[in-house]
């Protein structure tokens, strides 16, 4: 693998260009092809962020043999085929969250991947932020004590509209794939297991999407984690992890700048990132060293993990019976396997 590695953007959207306008913070990292839907869109992408390849297909920007990586920023729904489609060539791949919109079309990519030997990695960025490191490294040391409990909030507001992604069930809506799915990786990467045990409650709207839920989760070993979310509520953005000895606090924990460390007795410790990047730069900063390295996956986020917490999903919906439209089935609520 060359020092410089080349990306490639399937899907010039709004989070494409979050992403772009951060990768220029990674180091030996560069845009070498944009493919989109339209000839149009992929143009202006390409001329914005000065990128030497413009597709109105994907098919050509995955096709392309100077491209080391392809993000898939493209909606949910689709992104079972279009990293599909990458991963049968051969290319390694960055997804957006929700990596797909179930367990059964993760799987079937996690398969494919392992089978070609080619590298995948969920894009959930809040993992790879340095104030989110701190967090593991907190806990790793023990300061806390045995962990106990976790509490969850992630509320927005969202203008109504039942056709917008959001609301739209054809276009895989509601809080738990847009909002929900932070709360849900977040705790098993404190927790390091599935829960065994699911309580909750919903609301769905007009459209038959969840516009707003909260779970509780228990685990073998006795501990509890709480979730709300929602997108027709505004709350914090707020995580607290509860141990024996004392507590840490994540305020804006989805894109996390700052932690707070509480020991019973002890003064308060603050860490605060002050790097300028919003954040997916550290994303693409692993991958690209997974790349180089010869890994086909990152430890951060497994894809073992990854398809784990789409189970976890899974049994969510399962309990509120809420099936999207192009699904053949809702998964079972019964306990995965570990």
């Amino acid at each position: 693998m060359r020092d410089m590695i080349q990306w490639g953007i399937l899907g010039p959207g709004d989070i494409a260009r979050v992403f772009a306008d951060d990768l220029v913070h990674a180091p030996h990292a560069r845009i070498t092809a944009v493919g989109s839907r339209s000839q149009e869109r992929a143009d202006d992408f390409a001329a914005k962020y000065q990128i030497p390849y413009a597709y109105g297909s994907y098919k050509e920007l995955i096709e392309n043999p100077d491209v080391d990586i392809i993000y898939v920023a493209t909606p949910h729904p689709m992104h079972k085929e279009h990293v599909q489609a990458c991963l049968q060539a051969g290319k390694a791949v960055l997804c957006e969250k929700s990596f797909t919109m179930n367990a059964a079309e993760l799987e079937e990519l996690v398969v494919l991947a392992r089978k070609n030997k080619v590298f995948l990695m969920e894009a959930m960025w809040t993992r790879y932020l340095p104030a989110i490191e701190k967090v593991r490294e907190w806990l790793a040391s023990g300061v806390i004590g045995d962990v106990h409990m976790i509490d969850v909030r992630f509320g927005n507001h969202a203008v109504w509209n039942p056709e917008s992604r959001l609301f739209n069930p054809s276009l895989g809506g509601g809080a738990l794939l847009d909002v929900g799915i932070y709360g849900v990786s977040f705790i098993s990467m404190v927790m390091g297991q599935q829960p065994t045990t699911i309580k909750s409650l919903v609301k769905l709207g007009a459209t038959g999407v969840d516009e707003v839920f909260t779970a509780l989760f228990g685990y073998e070993g006795g501990q509890m984690a709480h979730l709300m979310a929602g997108l027709s509520l505004k709350s914090k953005h707020e995580v607290t992890i509860l141990g024996s000895k004392g507590e840490i606090t994540v305020p804006d924990f989805w894109q996390a700048k700052t932690v707070v460390l509480s020991v019973y007795g002890k003064q308060e410790e603050t860490y605060v990132d002050k790097a300028a990047p919003r954040g997916y730069t550290y994303e693409a900063n692993e991958a690209m060293r997974c790349l180089r390295e010869g890994r086909l996956e990152s430890a951060i986020m497994p894809l073992d993990e990854s398809l784990a917490i789409m189970q976890t999903m899974d049994r969510l919906r399962a309990d509120w019976g809420l099936k999207y439209p192009f699904e053949a089935s809702v998964a079972s609520h019964e306990k995965p396997s570990q």
